[in-house]
């Protein structure tokens, strides 16, 4: 179906206005738009178009959360740590908590601090406490309850660097022909279920396991399980709780990984 001639004359009058500036330009604040007058659906359409723009400018308000993060600077040492509030509006940021982090330094304070690469859940950098728990902030969904405030802190019991922020596995000698560690499928499969780790550090702030111990192109694996066993307060201080379980962004069972370095402990096998 075309247009009718008068509807043609209206459209290009129309036009002229805005593209001449005269009295065309849509302002919402005004809630008069010179191109619609005389025009009683065109200025139905435009009356609900103001009153959607107020209605989202509500919304956008009651979407502002507050992030608290843990502040330090090393370069001030001494100035204690303290909690700092960000406010976002949740409708332009992504839905983790690694995109409030990079929305936040970006946008509103270059200064802060923290470790992320992959994006993914897949190299573990941007492992922190958020709201009691330790996980990697790319996996954590933003909790979008504006009533209350979500703490993003360092992991616990590790030094910190600023805000959020020595080789482990060894060998004593180079592969047989200078090339590479082979393994058996047999040794391979020790590995299955701890080879998985993107070495996050989430399980390790809270207990001593880590996967590495069964690998057997390692040669140091009977220093770190001296290491764990020098005190008290190391690998016999388990009592699986299995906190560390619970909080692996993998699924994988630290507190598995606990039980065999104790087997492998008392038998004195390395």
């Amino acid at each position: 179906m075309g247009f009718t001639s008068s509807s043609k004359r209206w459209l290009t009058e129309g036009y002229k206005k805005v593209v001449a500036g005269a009295g065309g330009v849509l302002n919402p604040k005004q809630k008069r738009f010179g191109v619609l007058e005389g025009h009683p659906v065109g200025q139905d359409h435009a009356q609900q178009a103001v009153q959607s723009h107020e209605t989202l400018k509500d919304n956008i308000k009651a979407l502002k959360k507050e992030f608290k993060i843990y502040r330090w600077n090393p370069d001030h040492p001494s100035q204690k740590p303290f909690l700092k509030s960000y406010f976002l509006d949740l409708t332009t940021c992504g839905p983790m908590v690694l995109d409030a982090l990079q929305k936040i330094k970006s946008e509103d304070d270059s200064t802060l601090s923290y470790r992320r690469s992959c994006r993914e859940g897949i190299c573990g950098s941007c492992a922190m406490n958020i709201d009691g728990t330790n996980t990697v902030a790319c996996l954590k969904p933003i909790d979008t309850d504006t009533s209350k405030a979500t703490y993003v802190t360092p992991l616990p019991h590790m030094y910190v660097i600023k805000d959020l922020i020595e080789p482990w596995l060894k060998t004593k000698k180079g592969p047989p022909d200078g090339r590479e560690y082979r393994q058996t499928p047999a040794e391979r499969k020790k590995l299955d279920g701890l080879y998985e780790c993107i070495l996050c550090a989430c399980c390790s702030t809270s207990c001593p396991s880590y996967w590495w111990n069964p690998e057997d192109r390692d040669d140091y694996t009977e220093e770190r399980l001296e290491a764990l066993t020098e005190n008290d307060k190391r690998l016999y201080r388990c009592r699986i709780i299995k906190n560390c379980t619970a909080t692996c962004p993998k699924s994988l069972n630290p507190a598995l990984a606990i039980r065999q370095m104790e087997a492998m402990k008392s038998r004195n096998r390395f």
